[in-house]
């Protein structure tokens, strides 16, 4: 062990290890740190609130039930509750890459908070007097049932105070952009081909519906999620735990955090599976899935500008190239597709972490927990990002509105009147000749000119019931 006094000598259940004689944390949280070295990647600020807020009111209850005296109950809320203000996020070091429960977090945050406590109360660092991390901290918990409340319950606070409110600001964008671009005539496309036209305003309209479905996919995620494993201890029997204590801890976290927290009916499913990460993380891959087919949309939308398709001008944020001059890229689409990857990543790792359960545990919830938190924090930031920088500045160009007026979709409309064959004859010969559908019309049937006029208007074409015939794709 290295003598070097700039450490102290603290004692487990494995003996003696030597600490940091400045850290708040102890000897179980330093083996942790030499056992696991494998990267940069710790729990995020969110979890560490969470689990600040859950030893909190296991303190409060505690004390309300008679299990602990009052100078010690009040000392563990106070550190508690700085642990989650942030005041001590740096003295949680474990990695991500740790004991598949994560005993070495939940540790972690216990010996913070005890050595805080004995701290608050006059004594020395270390010395788990009067405030042990076990006896008093830890007390009717075990990782087992903490390390997955924590996980929820930070999701829960991530997905209803972050990723949710950046959703409907990029879904309020996103609406008022169908709003202002309802009249604007663009050229339809399927199979990457011409179709009959639809309005510009349209298109950014299926692009709300796609973020609205996606919030509620997310929403109705959150109800399992809201189901903490809490009062389970190490298997789901509850040993060592008061029968009141886990229903108690979840009505104050639920006060403290004004969100519903309550205690599952199924301890055993609860710590046993990762079904409700699972779930949430699906919901999360499909708003991934969805955001990156409009980031798409909009990148080819707004392709060129000369060269390309050019029906809308996306806001210029920055220098395209660094050896093109005047070159402007779609830089926050693009930042929004990687994003999109990251969480369609982040599931495939959170599902096989689900399948890793065995008897009474799953033994990958701390990279199960990090991925879904990871995968909240940057959606909840793209997607409000996506809607200020480029969402609320893109305007439309004149380029669609030519399209459709020069394009052969248009002759669709002509099937009801002249026939499939008839009409199909038209667009060949416009596209053969470079003429309009209307100008190969005029000269091949005998509908008037104020019909023609009529019938071959781009906007009727974008109404449900303003034509009829036969369609296809």
């Amino acid at each position: 062990m290295n003598s070097d006094k700039s450490f102290r000598v603290e004692k487990d259940s494995m003996g003696e290890f030597n600490v940091p004689e400045d850290a708040y944390y102890g000897a179980q949280t330093m083996r942790a740190v030499e056992n696991f070295p494998i990267s940069s990647l710790r729990f995020p600020r969110n979890f560490i609130k969470a689990i600040g807020l859950i030893k909190y009111s296991a303190a409060k209850v505690n004390f309300e039930l008679g299990l602990i005296d009052e100078e010690i109950a009040s000392s563990i809320r106070t550190a508690a509750q700085e642990v989650s203000e942030g005041k001590f996020d740096d003295q949680f070091v474990v990695d991500i890459f740790q004991t598949g429960s994560g005993t070495s977090t939940n540790m972690n945050a216990n010996e913070v908070i005890s050595n805080r406590a004995i701290e608050i109360l006059g004594g020395s660092i270390g010395s788990k007097n009067p405030v042990h991390p076990n006896d008093h901290v830890n007390m009717g918990q075990s990782s087992n049932d903490v390390i997955p409340t924590a996980i929820h319950i930070s999701a829960l606070l991530g997905i209803k105070k972050q990723l949710i409110p950046s959703l409907e600001i990029l879904k309020n964008e996103l609406g008022e952009k169908a709003i202002e671009f309802m009249e604007v005539v663009k050229t339809g496309r399927t199979h990457l081909q011409d179709a009959t036209p639809i309005t510009l305003g349209q298109s950014f309209e299926g692009f709300v519906g796609q973020i609205s479905k996606s919030i509620d996919r997310i929403d109705r995620s959150c109800s399992d999620i809201s189901e903490v494993a809490l009062g389970g201890t190490a298997v789901g029997t509850g040993v060592n735990t008061h029968l009141e204590f886990s229903s108690r801890v979840c009505e104050v976290l639920s006060d403290s955090l004004s969100l519903e927290i309550k205690e599952t009916d199924n301890h055993f499913q609860a710590q046993s599976t990762l079904d409700a990460l699972v779930e949430c993380s699906g919901s999360l891959k499909t708003l991934a899935v969805s955001l990156m087919k409009i980031a798409n949309d909009i990148r080819w939308m707004g392709s060129g500008p000369r060269a390309g398709i050019g029906e809308i001008d996306l806001p210029s944020v920055q220098p395209g190239s660094s050896i093109m001059p005047g070159k402007v890229n779609p830089v926050i689409p693009e930042s929004v597709c990687q994003v999109a990857a990251q969480v369609i990543g982040n599931d495939q790792t959170i599902v096989v972490a689900g399948q890793s359960g065995n008897f009474e545990i799953n033994v990958m919830m701390p990279v199960a927990g990090y991925n879904l938190l990871e995968s909240i924090d940057i959606l909840s930031s793209v997607s409000s990002n996506f809607a200020s920088q480029c969402i609320s500045g893109i305007k439309a160009t004149s380029k669609g509105p030519d399209m459709v007026k020069n394009g052969l979709a248009i002759a669709t409309t002509l099937v009801p009147h002249i026939g499939y064959d008839a009409a199909a004859l038209i667009a060949k010969e416009a596209q053969h000749t470079g003429k309009t559908i209307m100008e190969i019309a005029k000269l091949k049937t005998d509908i008037s000119e104020y019909d023609l006029d009529r019938i071959l208007d781009p906007m009727s074409m974008t109404v449900r019931g303003s034509t009829s015939g036969p369609s296809g794709g």
